[in-house]
């Protein structure tokens, strides 16, 4: 059975072979890695690993600004199967979730299952009545995930990364 668990030290090789099931020069949403991010040596990762932790929200409390985020990585028998998190301040061009599935862990049902705890959490935890999830545009199985889940396309933005759809999700008590 899969579950939602802080980022840890102790899932370093389940981390790497993760990440090494995407590939080289593959960061997905929901990690927070970036392509100079020590993640291969021990002290490295744990500055990385202490970074995406370090001003974690506990769920229920008040939410101050310098709190960024609730990461969560996905899971099940000692496996890392992805990563999401929910990002406390709206951030107009990567929206309020992101997460990612590793290629070989996908079409499970993984990214709903996760995408539904966060937004329960951004509701219960943090009271928000809505969210903002974007994806790329030529992601099929991304706007399908959010949408099962509530996602009502607001439209599509070009950015950076290229053309981006926006969702949003009303939180329903």
């Amino acid at each position: 059975m899969p579950e939602l668990i802080l980022p840890t030290t102790r899932l370093h090789a389940a981390f790497l072979e993760c990440r090494d099931d995407w590939g080289p020069g593959e960061h997905e949403d929901g990690f927070g890695l970036a392509a100079d991010d020590d993640v291969d040596s021990p002290d490295g990762f744990a500055a990385w690993v202490h970074d995406r932790t370090r001003l974690v929200h506990p769920i229920g409390s008040p939410c101050p600004a310098e709190k960024h985020g609730s990461p969560r990585w996905i899971v099940d028998n000692g496996q890392v199967l992805g990563g999401i998190a929910l990002r406390h301040i709206l951030d107009d061009d990567i929206g309020q979730i992101g997460y990612g599935i590793r290629p070989s862990a996908r079409r499970r049902g993984l990214a709903g299952w996760a995408l539904g705890e966060m937004l329960k959490e951004a509701r219960d935890g943090l009271g928000w009545d809505r969210v903002l999830i974007p994806c790329l545009a030529d992601n099929v199985a991304s706007a399908r995930t959010i949408e099962r889940n509530g996602g009502v396309l607001e439209g599509i933005r070009d950015t950076e990364r290229g053309p981006v759809r926006r969702y949003w999700i009303t939180l329903v008590r």
